[in-house]
């Protein structure tokens, strides 16, 4: 079965499905070849020559290296001139932006999608979950960008000339990008302080050795889905949370918000007024700026500084702003879900209906949408 790598032509996508690494592995997995197309990982700092070295054919366009493709995989969802060279029945894997207008897409096409962003969040999904690993690296880089924008120094600085305090940082949302970025502004000397709306993460922010910061009440108990993903809470809370938040946030040099709820945009957590409330020189970074942003003043894809002197980073896609590590991550996350999912006797794939795993991530299949969110009721 061939396996096809296309180059990601989204604007500010910079990561590849696969890295020699992988594509050595999956020739040992049984796959009959690997096709990538030129070019594919030069952003993540992968030339071709690596690619061919691991044993993989470097075609020269998309088409080409579509061409008898059993299995695709991507990185973001295909484009619409992308998607239409896609063979039928092949098997496209990768974060496909899992709605009913795609889904559709992808069904009338003969194309079995799993959407790896729907993968259940169980200790067997692990390994393959993409957006537990993007996250982490998305956390760790948020810090860094805002460290570099930052025009005093992060850490305490004892110098002969005077001191320098340590930064306030304050971290929204603690789960797996928001707790790199604590572990992160720990290592670089801030001074941390964090919140988050569901019930475990308190001790898990003062694990990591950072202070908890919050509303708490019979709502905030039950912020959590089953899956382990923050629930859209009510209006009320917000404006409760708000209250707490607003005067710890005037005192902060370095804001950081990481809040999303799957499926929905992602909710406004620091207002105009708290952004207006801030000293000059302060900075935020706005992780959830692809799903609309936590901060009222975020430009999506954009840094901006506001009147009273804030900078506001909203920058699209921050894992591709770590390409190689990023790619490195998701590539095995790839691996381990076809890995685990491999017939050795058929030389292929095998998703079996009943599993957990593959309940959650597929698709379509058979020229038809089959995933719950997405398929139409059956008739009575």
């Amino acid at each position: 079965m061939r396996l096809s790598v296309l180059k990601e032509r989204r604007p500010a996508e910079t990561r590849v499905a696969a890295t020699p690494e992988t594509v050595k592995k999956f020739l040992t997995l049984g796959v009959s070849s690997v096709a990538v197309e030129a070019g594919a990982g030069l952003a993540a700092g992968i030339p071709d020559a690596e690619y061919e070295a691991a044993g993989a054919n470097i075609a020269p366009d998309a088409a080409s290296a579509l061409a008898g493709a059993g299995i695709v995989l991507k990185v973001r969802a295909p484009l619409e001139d992308e998607l239409a060279t896609i063979p039928q029945g092949a098997l496209l894997i990768g974060e496909l932006r899992a709605d009913e207008a795609m889904a559709r897409a992808y069904a009338a096409r003969g194309i079995e999608a799993c959407a790896m962003e729907l993968l259940p969040r169980i200790t067997r999904a692990q390994s393959m979950d993409i957006l537990s690993s993007q996250a982490n690296l998305a956390g760790y880089r948020a810090v860094i960008e805002a460290a570099a924008a930052f025009d005093r120094g992060f850490p305490m600085l004892m110098t002969a000339a005077g001191t320098v305090p340590a930064a306030n940082v304050f971290i929204m949302g603690a789960g797996v990008a928001g707790l790199q970025a604590i572990a992160t502004a720990r290592r670089l000397g801030g001074r941390v302080s964090a919140t988050d709306v569901r019930p475990a993460a308190k001790e898990e922010i003062k694990s990591l050795g950072a202070s908890f910061v919050g509303h708490e009440d019979e709502e905030s108990r039950q912020a959590q889905t089953a899956g382990g993903y923050a629930k859209q809470l009510s209006a009320e809370f917000y404006a409760k949370q708000a209250e707490v938040v607003a005067a710890h946030i005037a005192r902060q040099d370095i804001v950081v918000t990481t809040a999303l709820v799957q499926g929905r945009r992602a909710p406004v957590l620091v207002t105009e007024a708290m952004v207006a409330a801030m000293r000059p020189g302060s900075v935020i970074v706005d992780i959830a700026s692809d799903a609309g942003g936590n901060v009222a003043v975020t430009r999506p894809g954009e840094a901006v500084t506001t009147p009273n002197g804030v900078k506001v980073l909203g920058f699209s896609n921050w894992p591709g702003r770590i390409p190689a590590a990023a790619s490195a991550l998701y590539a095995r996350n790839l691996l381990t879900f076809l890995t685990t999912f491999w017939d050795k006797e058929a030389g292929a794939p095998r998703l079996p209906a009943e599993d957990d795993i593959v309940k959650g991530a597929l698709l379509t299949r058979g020229g038809a949408v089959v995933h719950p969110s997405f398929a139409a009721p059956k008739a009575a």
